[in-house]
């Protein structure tokens, strides 16, 4: 089956208002840029996001984020969007903060039909016992938390341990990035870019990945599949240009030797 679909536009067709969505990318890396602004582009609003982070202020999710079109994310790690923290903390997005592996696990899991599963992460914290702030109210009181969790003890090598139990996340649609893909979904990832993309893109219920090498079926080794066609339901080639923008999230580099010298050779 041909997947390859020939426009943004018709790639994130029937995400609507309300829809909830799975995105690839850590920090800015891996992000499925392409589709983020289709999607912006589109109008659509009021939407859930599941992503490790939300971008920057202006790159990645962040740009959904600034016009104030995501009402709720699930997500590890924030710290380097503003505007996140500035809606966050005066009530006007929710955000279910979650530790990084068990995401990472909730998305895999939803994409292999595991409805939920235990974990030793979040025991003994507010992420088992409720009581995180989801949402604030305008005058900094928590408007909603997190509920508490089932917790269970068991068997673990010789030791009776506490779990907590963790449900599955699936989503409407994903939204990732690969670096090549035939026309069958086959996705390939490249280096760190591959982070949260297969398991994003488990999640969805329909998956639209940006390539940005486009194949034939067969020109990629079967061995070297990072995501098998199967859960992808949508191909959109990047032009060269596209595939080419790519951000920097943090540029640290050192000063040149010098000026540690005082300019002297």
């Amino acid at each position: 089956m041909d997947k390859v679909v020939s426009n943004a536009a018709t790639a994130v067709d029937g995400i609507v208002d309300g829809s909830s969505i799975s995105v690839g990318g850590f920090g800015l890396c891996g992000v499925p840029s392409v589709l983020i602004a289709e999607l912006h582009k589109s109008g659509v609003t009021n939407l859930e996001a599941v992503s490790n982070n939300c971008g920057v202020d202006d790159w990645g999710l962040g740009v959904l984020l600034k016009d104030k079109r995501i009402r709720r994310i699930i997500a590890s790690y924030v710290g380097e969007n503003k505007e996140f923290e500035r809606q966050f903390l005066h009530g006007e997005l929710e955000v279910e903060l979650t530790p990084q592996g068990t995401l990472a696990e909730k998305l895999r899991a939803g994409g292999a039909g595991i409805p939920a599963f235990f974990t030793a992460t979040g025991v003994g914290t507010q992420i088992a016992d409720g009581g995180v702030p989801w949402r604030y109210a305008p005058d900094g009181s928590i408007a909603k938390a997190s509920p508490p969790k089932e917790t269970r003890e068991m068997e673990w090598h010789g030791k009776t341990l506490t779990f907590v139990l963790e449900e599955a996340i699936a989503t409407d649609f994903a939204l990732v990035r690969a670096w090549k893909g035939d026309r069958h979904g086959n996705l390939v990832f490249r280096q760190s870019a591959r982070n949260f993309n297969p398991l994003a893109a488990m999640a969805g219920r329909i998956t639209i990945a940006e390539v940005e090498h486009l194949v034939d079926p067969g020109e990629i080794d079967p061995d070297a599949v990072h995501l098998p066609g199967i859960y992808v339901q949508r191909v959109l080639p990047l032009t060269a240009e596209q595939a080419a923008d790519k951000r920097i999230e943090r540029r640290t580099v050192q000063p040149k030797p010098d000026a540690l010298n005082g300019g002297h050779h």
